[in-house]
């Protein structure tokens, strides 16, 4: 649970292309483990499940979460909560930025993927297009609608911010705790067990096996 009430946005896309992925992989272990033998069916199971950690981290994992509280930038390796007070604005370039006072936090899995589209924003961002140039609703891609909510979240939360620091991880992510105007980022502990369990089992594997 990541607080009342949050919206999670990430990539459809990559989000399914991971799950089909990994029920691959389960499947293939499942075949290892039923036809394989000796070093070179331990290897490849520990590949696999190694896969399936990359893929986790990689392309499941990810996301941005609107909370009461603020954003949870969740990227592979770290996570960014940023209260609603530090947002100051919330755009696309070749991803979704967070801008806050003293920086600008920038989200792995919500990225612009049409590189003319890239360019543009690019140029815009350089002050060489009209910020106001966008194009009609049917023409707005999914990454400028999250850019977009994320806004109107702002906006709404901004006039009625809850006091007091965040003590609960429940409450919007591990990287929260304790925070009060400024973001703050950090190596969530999951992050740190599946990497060094995947460490682990490939060491193991490659030693022992």
């Amino acid at each position: 649970m990541d607080g009342p009430n949050p919206t999670a946005h990430y990539s459809t896309p990559t989000r399914v292309a991971a799950i089909v992925w990994i029920v691959v992989a389960a499947l293939l272990l499942l075949d290892v483990a039923w036809r394989g033998e000796g070093r070179q069916a331990w290897i490849a199971g520990a590949l696999l499940a190694a896969t399936v950690s990359v893929v986790y981290l990689v392309w499941l994992r990810p996301r941005v979460v609107s909370t009461e509280r603020g954003l949870r930038v969740v990227n592979p390796l770290r996570e960014t909560f940023v209260p609603w007070a530090a947002v100051l604005w919330v755009d696309v370039t070749d991803v979704l930025r967070v801008h806050t006072p003293g920086q600008i936090v920038r989200s792995w899995p919500l990225r612009e993927t049409k590189r003319q589209r890239v360019r543009d924003n690019m140029r815009r961002d350089s002050g060489y297009l009209d910020p106001d140039s966008d194009d009609g609703p049917a023409g707005t891609r999914p990454v400028d609608l999250a850019a977009r909510q994320l806004r109107q979240d702002a906006e709404r939360y901004k006039t009625r911010p809850l006091s007091g620091p965040i003590r609960d991880v429940d409450e919007a992510g591990p990287a929260a705790l304790g925070a009060e105007d400024e973001p703050q980022t950090m190596v969530p502990v999951e992050v740190i067990v599946v990497i060094a369990a995947t460490a682990v089992l490939l060491v193991a594997v490659f030693l022992l096996a």
